[in-house]
């Protein structure tokens, strides 16, 4: 017969048993819990730090640092020290606070998966942050900020062999590139690049940048808001899809790709312009958004046989009905003659209309 006390002695190791049992998540493997996190805010995740030495160490090895989630008027920052000591809390630090602090005491030999803030800092504050993020070796870096001077972006950048995807964007003053030599040299492992209002005035070794052998593996190229851009000649062997918009200062554009499948080309070139151009050759294209652009003075669309979908509109001014800008139209509408898709603007068909009446009156 059971006594009292064996009894006693059964439930409580079959509690202890069932709480263990229940208790399966901490024992998940560090990538599995990564991912788990990922969906939280990093505000959030921060805070499971104080859960227990375990969580500590998730933290701070945690690959995927985007920092845009957190609020910068109200917000709390778990960090560690850099001895790898208990976690400490900054009631409401500056969020420049939270992202350095965060990074120095990043587990040595983890590296960052992607790193994401926008903020308005230094020059030196900048450039300490992009620093320690190549260091770990940071795969995705995105960053949106506004300088009190222009800003030289670091070369470890440029020769960073584990960056794959690179965004930029700069409020004014804006940024500047390293020499040309060490921009043909680098980013030999990038393949998504986004650059947002890049001043190109005065830089003239950038504007056949993208035309050479630079860029070996870039599958995705944006540049938006780019001032000083005259004549742009993109060629990348690999790129898949690219975006021009927003450069109203674009008087030609060249884009001869070979895997180029995607283009979209939105608010360029002026409208005055007399020599503008623009020349397409992608025998692998399949979708063109041309949107709200200039009517160019010479257009010349080539071997666009993949072409399934295309979308094309223009502004047009009364100076634009001269017999250079009707031609310009038709070349671009009978490079399209492949799209099983095509859709025009209202104001494009008013143009090609426009374009029939003044052949009727010539002949």
């Amino acid at each position: 017969m059971e006594t009292r006390s064996s009894k006693r002695k059964r439930l409580l190791q079959a509690q202890s048993e069932s709480h263990t049992a229940i208790d399966r998540i901490t024992h998940l493997p560090d990538a599995v819990l990564h991912q788990i996190l990922l969906l939280l805010p990093i505000k959030t995740i921060a805070q499971t730090s104080v859960l227990s030495k375990r969580w500590r160490l998730l933290w701070s090895s945690f690959p995927d640092l985007d920092f845009t989630t957190l609020n910068p008027h109200c917000m709390s920052c778990y960090y560690f020290d850099s001895c790898g000591g208990r976690s400490s809390v900054s009631p409401n630090p500056n969020t420049l606070d939270c992202i350095s602090q965060t990074l120095a005491a990043h587990q040595r030999g983890s590296d960052i998966r992607v790193l994401r803030f926008r903020a308005h800092l230094g020059f030196s504050r900048l450039n300490g942050l992009i620093r320690s993020a190549i260091r770990h070796n940071v795969q995705d870096l995105d960053i949106d900020v506004c300088t009190d001077d222009y800003f030289n972006l670091p070369r470890c950048v440029v020769m960073s062999e584990s960056l794959k995807a690179l965004s930029l964007k700069f409020r004014p003053p804006g940024f500047r590139l390293p020499p040309s030599m060490v921009m043909r040299g680098g980013f030999q492992s990038l393949q998504t690049l986004s650059l947002s209002h890049m001043v190109f005035y005065k830089k003239h070794y950038l504007l056949d940048l993208f035309a050479g052998s630079a860029f070996p593996v870039l599958r995705k190229l944006t540049l938006d808001s780019c001032r000083g851009i005259k004549f742009l000649d993109v060629g990348c062997r690999v790129l898949q899809d690219l975006t021009v918009e927003n450069c109203f200062q674009l008087h030609g554009l060249t884009v001869s790709g070979p895997r180029l499948e995607r283009l979209r080309v939105v608010s360029c070139f002026e409208s005055s312009s007399e020599k503008s151009w623009v020349k397409i050759i992608a025998p692998r294209l399949r979708v063109m958004h041309w949107e709200h652009n200039a009517i160019t003075e010479t257009s010349c669309l080539e071997n666009l046989a993949s072409m399934e979908e295309a979308f094309i509109g223009f502004f047009a001014l009364d100076e634009d009905t001269r017999a250079e800008k009707y031609k310009s139209v038709s070349n671009i509408l009978s490079g399209l003659s492949h799209a099983h898709c095509l859709t025009l603007q209202s104001q494009c068909i008013q143009v090609f209309l426009s374009f029939q009446a003044f052949i009727l009156r010539i002949f």
